[in-house]
């Protein structure tokens, strides 16, 4: 009985802990302007892309069921315009707004998955298994994510998880550096060398002590890499390598431009797309460079 009520006195200090850190945190985010409107841009994008079936309905993508002429001009009946074949341009920004996101939030998290993985192997067991794997990071790091991306999406099937791996497989070595580094610091600490002495082997070191320690370093990587992602996947879908079935704002562009968008003056089919890519990549960047400053212990407040 005193065993069983320690365990649920220990697990309520944790909770505890925990609720106290959210909470700590929270204060020291909302002191960053920038961050609470990219905070509130994404509520709010998120909100309108969940909302989608009920906003627009599925039928908005229909080419043969079409509600209007081919590039009509922004009306009352489209606000937006119309594309080529006549489709209401806000209804297709509504629904393409679930791909965009779907894919920069599962490619970001994909991507920093693998650069943690990395970094905290190498960090953790050094020697020639650190050099030969950093050399890797390093070979990635050079290259170019994008021309990688191509190459992937490429030789692979189109679809939106190819283009999630894609993205995912090719933008880590950063992360990878970064909790490598953070990692090398933390197994510094003496701590580590009293857990490794009382018995703990590698991966209770590396998972109960070295993951903890460098999870606020991942969560500001994730929310800085999510925009990026967001790009690269609108980048590959304009150059017509995304899923010709689904639609997204990197597709928009591509039909934009195959449709003559550009050289014919039709602003509205282009606007709108590439406006909606730049908020959101803009409000994730002020997220994450909030959630970096306030996770950042050189900023005086604490990563616990």
């Amino acid at each position: 009985m005193t065993a069983t009520t320690s365990a649920q006195t220990a697990s309520s200090l944790a909770w505890a802990r925990r609720r106290h850190s959210v909470a700590r945190f929270w204060r020291s985010y909302r002191t960053h302007r920038a961050g609470l409107f990219g905070l509130g841009a994404l509520a709010l994008i998120a909100l309108v892309a969940l909302a989608a079936p009920l906003l627009v309905g599925s039928d908005v993508q229909s080419v043969t069921d079409a509600p209007g002429s081919a590039l009509e001009p922004p009306s009352g009946e489209f606000p937006l315009g119309t594309d080529q074949f006549g489709r209401s341009l806000l209804g297709l920004l509504i629904w393409g707004a679930r791909i965009s996101l779907t894919v920069g939030l599962m490619a970001a998290a994909l991507s920093v998955a693998i650069g943690t993985l990395v970094g905290i192997v190498a960090g953790h067991f050094g020697g020639w298994l650190s050099t030969v794997v950093m050399r890797i990071t390093d070979w990635f790091l050079v290259m170019p994510t994008l021309v990688l991306a191509i190459v992937l999406a490429t030789v692979m099937s189109r679809s939106v998880w190819t283009v999630i791996l894609a993205i995912g497989v090719t933008s880590w070595p950063t992360t990878a550096r970064l909790v490598r580094a953070q990692t090398l610091a933390v197994e510094s600490r003496p701590y580590i060398e009293r857990a490794t002495a009382l018995g703990g082997g590698h991966g209770h070191i590396m998972t109960r002590h070295v993951l903890p320690n460098v999870m606020p370093l991942v969560l500001a990587q994730t929310t800085l890499g999510i925009s990026n992602a967001i790009l690269t996947e609108a980048t590959l879908a304009f150059l017509g390598l995304g899923d010709p079935d689904v639609v997204s704002w990197g597709g928009m562009l591509q039909d934009a431009r195959e449709a003559g968008a550009v050289s014919s003056g039709h602003w509205w089919y282009l606007a709108p797309p590439g406006i909606a890519i730049a908020i959101v990549a803009l409000a994730f960047t002020l997220c994450g460079r909030a959630v970096e400053s306030v996770l950042n212990p050189k900023l005086g407040v604490s990563a616990r």
